[in-house]
């Protein structure tokens, strides 16, 4: 099969072997897989031939021993969650896996990612898209990618517990800001406003939710209910404690990689609560799926590019200086 692997400097398509499903794995034809933040940052700490890609959707082309036939019939449209389990924990029990000890990523350098034509999952990180659908929908497996990104979002969503009325600011309009942007526009928020330094993604988010869009600089303080940072850049927690309301919340979705620091009595005088979040719950992604096969989701404002496996480097290194890019799908169907 083709692949995107890691490579000196960025990535390249080579031909590797097709993976063979383990005992309790399916073998998956993949559709689609977004281009995740994680994967920018991630990609040049891994050895050269590691093929990412932890947000995709595609169809059941074959089982390993013991994978229920039966329920995941070939051609089945699926949805994968990501991260894998000891499957006997407590946190596995009640569906939130990414709390699991033993928890892995797929595709962000422990175990092969969907930037391929075909990829293996355990059966029991699948979700059916078919059953979700409206009776007699057709599917749309490409657009399904965006489904693991939607639930990160809802997962953050949930964490901030909107009351009726509350002010809510987004600090970033990446993929991750604006599938939050998604959930608030569903939510009793009386006003939800995003920040963002490029104009582009500020258009993105008010096509995403936004009531109201502004540069970082014009955000006034002490303004917001609730704060959800979402760029996962230093210094953006203490802009989050310094544009939250006393008594407000402050929750930080954005996954940032490098030193950072803020003043802790900023947020013990407004007597803030400060939540990290990360992944979600088993729920929280049957959620997202459900909202994207029954189209509530309009695709075409969250995806600004849909490109084929040859444009991974060149997508992976433009994401790298974020412009006016929103989530870009790679379909290694496409040519």
């Amino acid at each position: 099969m083709r692949a995107a692997v890691t490579a000196e400097g960025g990535f390249e398509v080579v031909d590797v072997d097709d993976p063979r499903p383990a005992p309790g794995e399916l073998l998956l034809r993949v559709a689609a897989n977004g281009i995740c933040g994680s994967d920018v940052s991630t990609a040049p700490l891994l050895p050269p031939g590691i093929i990412m890609g932890h947000e995709f959707a595609g169809e059941v082309i074959g089982h390993g021993n013991g994978a229920d036939h039966d329920q995941w019939p070939a051609g089945t449209p699926v949805a994968v969650m990501p991260v894998a389990g000891c499957g006997h924990c407590r946190a596995c029990a009640v569906g939130d896996i990414a709390r699991c000890a033993s928890a892995q990523t797929l595709g962000l350098g422990l175990g092969a990612g969907a930037l391929a034509e075909f990829v293996c999952v355990p059966a029991g990180s699948c979700v059916r898209l078919d059953t979700l659908a409206p009776a007699g929908a057709e599917v749309d497996l490409v657009g399904a990618a965006i489904t693991e990104p939607l639930a990160v979002g809802l997962h953050a969503v949930s964490a901030a517990r909107v009351a009726p009325g509350d002010r809510v600011l987004v600090i970033g309009a990446g993929p991750v800001g604006l599938a939050v942007l998604h959930w608030l526009s569903r939510s009793t928020a009386s006003t939800v406003v995003c920040s963002d330094k490029a104009a582009p993604r500020r258009t993105a988010a008010a096509d995403n939710g936004a009531t109201t869009s502004l540069d970082p600089a014009d955000v006034p303080s002490g303004a917001f209910d609730v704060v959800i940072e979402c760029a996962g850049k230093p210094g953006v927690i203490a802009a989050a404690i310094d544009a939250a309301a006393p008594l407000g919340t402050v929750v930080v979705a954005g996954v940032c990689l490098s030193a950072d620091s803020f003043l802790p009595v900023a947020g013990v005088v407004k007597e803030l609560t400060l939540r990290f979040v990360s992944y979600y719950t088993r729920a929280e992604f049957e959620a997202a799926a459900r909202a994207v096969v029954t189209g509530s989701v309009a695709s075409d404002a969250f995806v600004s590019e849909r490109a084929g496996l040859d444009s991974v480097g060149r997508v992976i290194a433009e994401l790298g200086s974020p412009g006016d890019q929103r989530k870009v799908l790679i379909v290694p169907g496409r040519g």
